[in-house]
């Protein structure tokens, strides 16, 4: 082959190769900046927005647990951080779900389990004190405008899904209190509970049967109507939290404005999240968020 065509053939190549790797470039862009695909823009499945990871949250396994449900109930999701959530990202999805608190940490932390108390050993001169940072203040991420863009989103028709520890986000926002329903209280050591449905009317407990999960069971207070809540967690050993007993609210469902919004407690773990009779919850409630049953 003369020179010439090999120089054309390896530029020909070299384009081929850029032209791929720009298309799998835009195919990870972030939700923020991705365009609709054209199955969206013509009639395509509904969208989910997923608000994910904390400091004691890491965004690994709550993906890996949100991946296989998506993906087995057809549904593309992308993820999202706290500071991307604005009403013009919002418009483009017709189910926001939430797994994160309310905090971020400016100042940076020591480690992610507030719970051991392993970081006082990487403090020099360890006395048997604990010292933590004086940089470890939490604040809150939420503006009252992104409380006010979940209100209009859900109020327009829309769904919205909390789960675990996002009743956090409540104790920060008026806005976002009123459209989830409640808010978190606190939680003991992670340990097996019982959960049961209240009713087996409701959609999302149809055909689900009592689970026990060894996971964090999160105490919270619901403000609306009590015939919203559709789960409760039990510590049938006994065991209680502080004055609230062995028993504790772990979902409801209600309607706002237009729109249809679920709370399920239970998360803090794959093998929680992956628990059956919880998966079907979850799969449950997607589904009737969206109106697909």
């Amino acid at each position: 082959m003369p020179e010439r065509h090999k120089i054309l053939s390896r530029r020909g190549a070299l384009r081929a190769m850029g032209a791929s790797v720009a298309a799998a470039m835009v195919s990870k862009l972030p939700a923020s900046s991705a365009q609709p695909s054209q199955a969206q823009r013509t009639g395509g499945p509904p969208r989910v927005l997923a608000l994910i990871g904390d400091r004691y949250h890491n965004s690994d396994y709550i993906r890996v647990s949100l991946d296989r449900l998506f993906h087995e109930l057809g549904l593309p999701v992308d993820y999202v951080s706290y500071d991307q959530l604005t009403p013009s990202l919002l418009v483009r999805y017709q189910l926001l779900l939430c797994l994160r608190d309310g905090m971020i940490w400016p100042g940076g932390y020591l480690g992610p389990d507030a719970y051991s108390a392993y970081e006082r050993f990487l403090q020099p001169g360890y006395d048997g004190e604990r010292r933590s940072s004086a940089a470890e203040v939490p604040k809150s991420w939420i503006t009252e405008e992104q409380g006010e863009a979940i209100k209009d989103f859900v109020s327009a028709g829309n769904g919205f899904y909390a789960l675990h520890n996002s009743s956090h986000i409540s104790l920060s926002s008026k806005s976002y209190r009123d459209v989830m329903g409640g808010a978190y209280i606190g939680h003991p050591p992670l340990r097996p509970f019982l959960v049961r449905a209240v009713s087996k009317d409701h959609p999302i407990t149809s055909g689900v049967s009592d689970f026990v999960v060894n996971d964090e069971q999160h105490y919270v207070a619901y403000d609306k109507d009590p015939h919203n809540i559709v789960l409760e967690a039990e510590n049938i050993d006994g065991l209680t939290y502080e004055s609230h007993g062995t028993k504790s609210i772990s979902g409801w469902v209600h309607e706002y404005g237009k729109g249809r919004v679920v709370f399920t407690a239970a998360g803090h773990n794959i093998p929680a999240m992956w628990q059956p009779e919880y998966f079907k919850v979850q799969k449950n409630a997607v589904r009737w968020l969206l109106r697909m049953t």
